[in-house]
């Protein structure tokens, strides 16, 4: 590791941090701390970061919604910090998507070697060249490129977003507020509208004769599954 390798942590407690920002400095760790559940999803999803250490105790968000907003998103190493130590909460980090979990206290010297695990298992940054694929559907996180059957699709902004968080979740259902946390890192409201009008712009840009991809399940979200048009997609 080098100072090109930067670290993003997400601590409430600030001396903490200080300390540990002095520990990693020597060792080729550049650290970035925040205080908040909230600035720490923003910032992992800046895309600037090698790696997250997370604790799981935060105000405005808890670690473990963090880390599901991040996933929805990114690929990005996380490992958690929690003085949390049940097993149910080290199983619940691990299939939210963590790489590793650390109790708390900790030795510096095993948080130091369980990054330096973490980043040779990872490769360093996400790959360029990650391409998720759904029946006909392709998109590719890196360069924001969506195909059709082979075919460029043109998205805005926001839809490539909320496509690039359901394609991270093929088969599965994304809520209406795990969307809106992602792209705003904030609730929905339920006179919100917005959400469900870019969904609907990216729904038909996504359809063709043949298939649907984005289906609408009421109460519950949104699904990103290929499917034949006559089973119905709205």
């Amino acid at each position: 590791m080098d100072m090109a390798t930067s670290v993003l942590l997400a601590e409430d407690d600030t001396e903490l941090c200080s300390l540990m920002r002095d520990f990693f400095a020597p060792h080729g760790l550049r650290v970035e701390a925040v205080h908040n559940g909230r600035d720490a999803a923003r910032r992992a999803l800046e895309d600037t970061f090698d790696l997250v250490i997370l604790d799981v105790m935060m105000p405005g968000l808890d670690g473990f919604e963090v880390l599901r907003q991040i996933r929805m998103r990114s690929t990005i190493p996380v490992i958690m910090l929690t003085a949390r130590t049940s097993q149910a909460d080290r199983v619940d980090g691990l299939n939210s998507g963590a790489d590793d979990y650390l109790p708390k206290p900790f030795a510096p010297d095993e948080l130091l070697a369980r990054i330096r695990a973490v980043l040779r298992r990872s490769g360093g940054k996400n790959s360029i060249s990650e391409i998720f694929e759904c029946g006909g559907l392709k998109v590719k996180p890196a360069t924001r490129e969506v195909w059709l059957k082979n075919v460029p699709v043109s998205l805005t902004s926001i839809e490539f977003d909320i496509l690039e968080c359901l394609t991270r979740a093929t088969g599965k259902v994304v809520s209406r507020d795990s969307l809106t946390n992602a792209l705003y890192q904030r609730e929905a409201s339920p006179f919100e509208r917005s959400l469900d009008v870019h969904v609907s712009h990216l729904r038909k840009k996504l359809e063709d004769d043949d298939e649907a991809f984005i289906h609408t399940l009421r109460g519950s979200g949104y699904l990103l599954a290929p499917r034949p048009r006559t089973e119905g997609s709205r």
